[in-house]
């Protein structure tokens, strides 16, 4: 099983595959929609499980607070942008402008992730009290992924 951090890496190297995949689509195709679902969902979950698992137990350590609050906050403001793409026509110009913002913001807050919290994580949270916690991330993950689909379900039965 991997480390959380190989766990949330593989996630973000998917995750900037699938944005520059969506910039380099155009209208409402098939293509577009197909990774901005998979994008969406795949992101949705994977901060979800960040959460619950990684930044959980960063805000338990004092020095890891700020780190862990400034993410979770960063995930509330993609998740609206987010929100307000999926509801959005794909096919207007303001969609992909909107979109390029998003990209902008998710790969800065990827890598802010990936070199300055993972740091500070590894300095206050020793390897022993978080091993297994890759494990719990893709479990998390697995579940959130489970819910998204239950809402798509009872959506299309409205």
């Amino acid at each position: 099983m991997p480390s959380i951090y190989d766990a949330i890496r593989a996630d973000h190297d998917n995750h900037r595959a699938l944005l520059d995949r969506i910039e380099d689509t155009s209208g409402d195709s098939d293509d577009r929609k197909s990774a901005w679902k998979e994008f969406y969902e795949d992101v949705k979950s994977h901060a979800a499980a960040e959460e619950e698992t990684f930044y959980s137990k960063l805000i338990s350590k004092t020095w890891g607070q700020d780190a862990a609050r400034h993410s979770v906050h960063e995930h509330q403001q993609l998740d609206d942008i987010m929100e307000e793409l999926n509801e959005g026509d794909m096919a207007s110009p303001g969609w992909l402008t909107r979109f390029k913002t998003l990209k902008h913001d998710y790969e800065h807050h990827m890598d802010e992730e990936e070199d300055e919290v993972f740091a500070r994580a590894q300095e206050v949270i020793p390897e022993d009290e978080i091993e297994g916690y890759g494990e719990r991330f893709e479990k998390r993950k697995s579940k959130e992924r489970g819910l998204i689909d239950d809402k798509r379900e009872d959506s299309l039965e409205d």
